[in-house]
């Protein structure tokens, strides 16, 4: 015991990550299952790496969301107007990138354009245009609405744009990555599995274990019913947040069970020793989570692509209405 903890202490500290077991975790030795892992020959998939928490979409939101509230209460008519100047470079430039997202698609689907680049590039660049597009003509717009043609197009994109929030977020619940591989259920659960035999690092508090599988059962496992399965999926950041809380709560609670038990040890590291377990914890809740969602993701999914495709182009022909009415008329 005294080995597995002086081995998850001097471990390098990466937030949220609990070491993997070795090899030699298999054959029972605590030391060896709390250090970190060797280089291994590369598996017949990539692993879904779900302890990486990337929080700049949430800073990304929060910018986008600002900027947003400050340009509805700026007034800013007495600076922009749509017709000349800065306002009308502003619609021309948000309409352009609202039609460069097409070069997205066609990059994902005609073969010979791979010379254009990578995959998970233009994903990224499509995300990109279709925040900042709407986000430009919104400011072309004042944030009011105008003539019947003005409004149809305003509409019409402000549709697809929130479209494709949500298409974002039911991407990342079957994508580990923003690499355009679709990650298949049976490699969710043989990493959730994996994450269930990894338990060396977090050996010396075994009481958590139990608990971890409790928190597991309440808040991950899906219930029977079919209309509580469906208010199970759309409450899953709020089970999570919850679940999280719990997992924080128990491990201090373990921490001071050990404390009381074991050797001083425990007490020097004690900090240490909590990220690792909580960093553990995170990562199997994470993917229990993907494993039960993943087939109600992946129907919502397809029905999306049937949804956002038309409202695009319905998009793209109130905007050319509107640039014709617009300088025609």
């Amino acid at each position: 015991m005294n080995a597995a903890i002086k081995d998850v202490a001097r471990a390098p500290a990466v937030a949220g990550r609990a070491p993997a077991a070795g090899t030699a975790a298999a054959q029972g030795s605590p030391a060896a299952a709390a250090r970190p892992p060797t280089a291994k020959p590369a598996a017949a998939h990539a692993p879904v790496h779900l302890e990486r928490r990337n929080h700049w979409p949430l800073i990304w939101t929060v910018a986008v969301g600002a900027l947003l509230y400050w340009g509805s209460h700026a007034h800013l008519a007495r600076y922009i107007t749509p017709q000349r100047g800065v306002g009308y470079w502003l619609g021309i430039c948000g309409g352009s990138m609202m039609v460069l997202l097409l070069l997205y698609s066609a990059r994902k689907r005609v073969s010979w354009l791979r010379w254009m680049g990578r995959l998970p590039a233009w994903f990224e660049f499509h995300m990109f245009l279709g925040v900042v597009g709407p986000i430009l003509i919104l400011f072309h717009a004042n944030f009011r609405l105008g003539a019947t043609n003005s409004n149809v197009a305003l509409f019409s994109m402000l549709l697809v744009a929130s479209s494709g929030v949500v298409g974002r977020y039911i991407y990342t619940r079957l994508h580990a990555r923003l690499d355009g591989r679709e990650v298949t259920l049976e490699q969710l659960k043989a990493d959730g599995e994996n994450l269930r035999t990894q338990t060396g690092s977090i050996e010396f508090l075994p009481d958590f274990l139990d608990v971890l599988a409790v928190i597991e059962k309440r808040f991950i496992e899906p219930p029977a019913h079919r209309l509580a399965r469906a208010t199970h999926l759309f409450t899953g950041a709020f089970r999570m947040a919850r679940a999280r809380h719990l997992v924080r709560r128990e491990i201090r609670v373990a921490m001071r069970r050990s404390l009381q038990r074991e050797s001083p040890l425990i007490a020097k590291h004690a900090q240490r020793l909590a990220t690792v377990a909580r960093g553990y914890a995170y990562r199997r809740l994470d993917a229990g989570r993907r494993v039960t969602e993943y087939k109600a993701y992946a129907r919502m999914f397809s029905w999306w692509h049937v949804l956002h495709i038309p409202l695009f182009f319905m998009l793209l022909i109130a905007g050319i209405a509107h640039v014709i009415a617009v300088n025609v008329y």
